[in-house]
């Protein structure tokens, strides 16, 4: 018996060995059930953890036995799209070494390849960048994926960790389904939640009217599970900056829950963040409002910071991201504006 589950870049499975299945390899096992995986693949994941039975870790001469339960977690095979063009693209690098490398994606760089994205993606520069440094090709490097294990939006700002080997990527790749990377993520969304914490619960999938949209299905009937945990940092009454801590990692996760409580992220035109949502009806406040689109004008979003154990030498490493300049600017915008409506309100708001 075989469930499976897949990912942007990771496919999940698990495997029930059948009762009258003689004892042989694990690796030669798993090399009959996958598909266009490598033993050298497969090996790797073992390794890595990424292999388990019946819950436990194992070593790559393990042997199976019948009625055993296999979980796999294991990077996307390549696609058949011919490969990257690599282009020579400057990258803001915060670490890297032989096995993995952290970056800074500005707003306005699309992750990898697409339909009508075909060069200036960040894959197009990493292809250069691995090219330069003459690195050996991993299994993935053909595809459009090229070492990415997560991603974020085109207009989110922040950090991703991009794998170097395939035994990285793999390993990385376990991480991310088991929920043990560390993800945070500041947002400036239209109004005040409530609670000055929270957790919204509720499957994410695409929309079944609008294709470019995704939205919450509360009833789990639909989508995938999606868990987001916010905290608000700042209320400026009309605005707030929240802190967003993943669990899951879902298209437009923090966006499409935002949005479902009320609080679309500040300037997001696909969940209705590009108007009023908040505040009052004076045309001094609606052009205040415009100009301050016109200083952010995307999403307000940032990754933040990153988390995650070292695949080589089980080290926790961390990184923390400042907010870019746009987003600072319309920050501190705010803050301006509501502190010279309470000047002038005694401390009411209209």
């Amino acid at each position: 018996m075989q469930d499976n589950y897949s990912d942007d870049y990771f496919d999940y499975q698990v495997i029930q060995v059948d009762r009258k299945q003689s004892s042989i390899r694990i690796d030669k096992f798993l090399m009959d059930r996958l598909e266009r995986t490598s033993r050298n693949r497969v090996q790797n994941a073992i390794r890595s953890g990424a292999i388990r039975v019946d819950g436990k870790e194992i070593k790559p001469n393990y042997k199976i036995r019948p009625g055993e339960e296999i979980s796999v977690v294991i990077p996307r095979p390549p696609g058949d799209g011919g490969g990257v063009l690599p282009q020579e693209i400057p990258l803001n690098i915060l670490y890297e070494d032989e096995d993995l490398l952290v970056l800074h994606k500005p707003a306005g760089m699309v992750v990898h390849p697409g339909i009508g994205h075909h060069r200036n993606t960040l894959v197009n520069a990493l292809a250069y960048h691995f090219g330069e440094q003459n690195l050996p090709v991993m299994d993935n490097n053909q595809s459009d994926r090229l070492g990415l294990v997560h991603r974020i939006d085109k207009n989110t700002s922040g950090l991703l960790v991009v794998a170097k080997s395939d035994y990285a990527m793999t390993h990385l790749a376990k991480q991310f389904y088991y929920h043990t990377v560390e993800r945070t993520y500041h947002a400036l969304v239209w109004g005040e939640p409530e609670a000055d914490e929270g957790t919204v619960i509720a499957n994410v999938g695409r929309h079944p009217r609008f294709r470019q949209k995704f939205t919450t299905f509360p009833e789990g009937d639909a989508g995938k599970w999606a868990v987001t945990h916010y905290k608000v940092l700042e209320r400026l009454y009309y605005v707030s900056l929240i802190q967003c801590n993943l669990e899951t990692g879902r298209t437009h996760q923090i966006r499409v829950h935002m949005e479902s409580l009320g609080h679309p992220l500040f300037n997001d035109e696909r969940y209705g963040g590009d108007r009023i949502v908040k505040g009052t009806v004076f045309s001094k406040y609606k052009t205040f409002v415009e100009n301050t689109f016109t200083v952010m004008p995307r999403h307000a979003l940032h990754a933040k910071s990153l988390g995650f154990i070292h695949p080589r030498t089980g080290k926790e490493m961390y990184f923390e991201s400042e907010l870019p300049s746009d987003f600072q600017e319309a920050l501190e915008r705010w803050r301006r504006y509501v502190a010279g409506r309470k000047a002038t309100t005694n401390n009411e708001f209209d």
